[in-house]
């Protein structure tokens, strides 16, 4: 698989989930460079993400795009394969 574009990780301290996540994608073999931003020090995403965390989303087009949420079983392999399917999903990636 080709290299990961950078993603950017809504999450929480003390979320087992965020954390699994994030520990997840940095076992890949090609891990994605990760931005984790903690909702609960901004109101906005706090409003946003409260119960939805943990959001990955992919910078396009100036902004950020949100992925489909990840089923948290999937590792190595199988969350490679997913998020190449769901980042081919979206719009074609910059220029």
């Amino acid at each position: 698989m080709a290299a990961l574009p950078p993603l950017t990780l809504f999450s929480r301290e003390g979320c087992c989930l965020c954390a699994g996540l994030a520990d997840r994608l940095a076992a890949l073999p090609l891990p994605p460079a990760l931005e984790v931003v903690d909702i609960d020090t901004d109101p906005a995403l706090k409003a946003r993400y409260d119960l939805e965390v943990p959001v990955l989303a992919v910078g396009r087009s100036g902004g950020l795009i949100e992925l489909p949420r990840v089923p948290p079983r999937l590792r190595g392999d199988g969350l490679e394969r997913w998020l190449g399917k769901a980042l081919a999903a979206l719009s074609p990636p910059p220029a």
